[in-house]
Formats: C-alpha cells, structure tokens, sequence
C-alpha cells in the first residue's frame, strides 16, 4: 500500500510539474517586455549635460584634423543635446541655449564646402559651454541645499572658466570662477565646514551666472 502511494505521490508531482513547465514557455517573459518598456519611455535625445559637451569638443577637434564627416556628426549630436538639457532641465539659461544651439545649426552648412574655420567654430561652442554650464549650475541652486553637490558644482564652474579661457579677455570672470571653485570644493567635505561654506558658495555662483547671461 505504501509504495503505490508512493506511486501515485510521484505521478501527481510530475505532472505538476510538466504543466508549470508548459505554462511558463507559452507565456511571454514579463522581465523582458518591462525593460522594453523602461527604455522606450526614455527619451533618446535626453543626455547628460556633459555628453553634449564631450561632442562639441569632439567637433573641434575633428575640424583641426579636417575630418569633415566627423565634425558634421559630432557637432550635430552636441546640438541634439543642448536642445535636451534646455527641455528636460529648463532654467532662466533655456532660451540662450536654445539660441546657442540655433548658432551651431547654421553652422553645419559651412563645414562641407570647408568655409568654417577652426576660430569661428571654437568660438561658438564655448559660447554653448557658458550656457550650458550657466543652465546647469542654476538648475543645481534652484533644488535647494547644495550640501553634497561640490563636485557637481564644480563641474559646471570648470566648463565655464575653460569656455572663458578659450574666448579671450574674461580675466573678471575667471577670477570669479576660481574663488567659486575654492568655495564649493568645502561642500563634501560635511559638518560644520560645510554650512558654513553653503552660504558664499550660492553667492559667488551668483556672480558667475550674473556674468555669463552678461557674455551671452
């Protein structure tokens, strides 16, 4: 008796399991269809900040070494991105960077017939870099305590003091950067330190702002 119980016992289990089995090959694979879904939901043309700076100084450097084609697409991708970051991350910066990115489109027309120079072309993607950086420091400010956002802010002040390097007679403003980098380098660094820094760092990347939208 107790080994055709132990019979029918195994029966029932193994067909158990050839139905699970069953089921789950006919049915679709919700992990699958979910990161389908995540990755449709993200728009293609959102990208960091930096990415889009990363491409137009790609552009650059293409255009010094003559690749034609690789300026086209560098610069039009770095295009692509500042239009993103003035839609996604919309400032008191988003109409100048649209207008920059406007600046750059008319551009591209130039680099086949090779009318665009290397200065114009520099010229006009660290006026991009300024609005950039002016739209993401200011985003950064509008989100409140800036505790923990040094390197963050320190990123947006260094893209704008290189955008300045490169357009030439900005010696005010880059003594302006340089005393808001001393400042926000203290804002990781936690506790009283800090606090205490919070306060001259929101004041001194006023000043830069104040004086990029006065560049632009």
């Amino acid at each position: 008796m107790k080994t055709m119980r132990l019979t029918i016992g195994g029966v029932v289990l193994a067909a158990s399991l050839f139905v699970t089995t069953s089921t789950l090959a006919q049915s679709p694979v919700p992990l699958v269809q979910s990161a389908s879904v995540v990755g449709a939901i993200i728009p293609a043309l959102v990208q960091d900040d930096n990415t889009a700076i990363t491409h137009l100084d790609a552009a650059v450097a293409a255009l010094d070494k003559g690749d034609k084609a690789a300026t086209t697409q560098e610069l039009k991708s770095g295009i692509a991105g500042l239009e993103a970051q003035a839609q996604s991350k919309p400032t008191s910066f988003k109409d100048k960077l649209l207008a920059q990115a406007s600046k750059l489109k008319a551009l591209l027309p130039l680099i086949p017939s090779g009318a665009l120079g290397n200065g114009v072309l520099g010229k006009a993607v660290s006026l991009a870099k300024l609005a950039s950086g002016g739209n993401q420091l200011e985003g950064i400010l509008a989100a409140g305590s800036l505790l923990g956002k040094g390197s963050q802010l320190t990123s947006g002040l260094s893209g704008i003091g290189s955008a300045l390097s490169v357009l030439g007679g900005q010696s005010s403003g880059q003594s302006l950067v340089t005393s808001a980098l001393s400042t926000v380098g203290k804002l990781d660094q936690g506790g009283l330190i800090a606090k205490a820094a919070e306060p001259a760092a929101k004041t001194q990347i006023g000043s830069v702002l104040n004086f990029v939208k006065g560049v632009l």
